[in-house]
């Protein structure tokens, strides 16, 4: 298959898909980590157009989309202000948007769990997403990733761990939550923005596999 994964910089989908023998490329903005020359550098939307048949739009700027952020929305931070915000909060949703509508017939766009004012402004075919974790896929992590699927089945846990209860396993916990409790710095948002190898190896499997089985049906 032809594949794009867009918003990503660490390849860690693209290699996951590339491992299976698909024509897969990944763009970003910014250069990617591993150095790949099947890696865009430019905006995503420029490519969506290209023929693909699925599109993983795995890290869209999600920062004015989430729950976490609404605050920023009532009380912006040091130096902005509300129409900052606001401005930032349309963008984000013209983006996904705009992946969500492509014209490619199999999408799976990533992005938590949305806050009110966003999910009012999106398409009204866009259904709730899916919500996964890493520990059901082999990773002791919790970060729970949302992802809002057209043309492709929801993923099914392939490794399902047994994750740490605080109050019984504190230090083990705390481990868990290295992502949610990420040191303030540069790096933080691409610490928290990368995928997991164990979500990557099970999105290439089960939508990959799904999608040649379609692709082998229609032939």
């Amino acid at each position: 298959m032809k594949i794009l994964i867009g918003c990503e910089t660490s390849g860690v989908m693209r290699r996951a898909f590339a491992a299976r023998g698909h024509d897969v490329w990944s763009c970003d903005l910014l250069a990617a980590e591993d150095g790949s020359n099947r890696h865009i550098r430019g905006d995503v939307r420029d490519l969506l157009g290209d023929g693909w048949d699925l599109l993983a739009v795995m890290h869209p700027p999600c920062t004015r989309l989430c729950n976490s952020g609404v605050r920023w929305l009532h009380t912006p931070p040091p130096g902005r202000s509300l129409d900052d915000m606001w401005a930032e909060l349309d963008e984000g949703v013209a983006l996904f948007a705009t992946c969500w509508q492509a014209p490619v017939p199999r999408v799976a766009v990533e992005n938590p769990i949305m806050h009110k004012h966003a999910r009012e402004r999106m398409p009204t075919d866009l259904p709730k997403p899916q919500i996964v974790q890493p520990w059901w896929f082999g990773e002791q992590a919790f970060k729970a990733t949302g992802f809002y699927l057209r043309g492709l089945p929801e993923l099914t846990a392939t490794e399902r761990l047994t994750p740490p209860k605080a109050t019984i396993e504190p230090e083990r916990h705390r481990a868990w939550s290295a992502i949610h409790r990420a040191s303030p710095g540069p790096d933080r948002w691409k610490i928290r923005s990368r995928t997991f190898e164990g979500i990557a190896e099970a999105c290439a499997d089960q939508w990959g596999g799904y999608a040649m089985d379609e692709i082998r049906s229609a032939a």
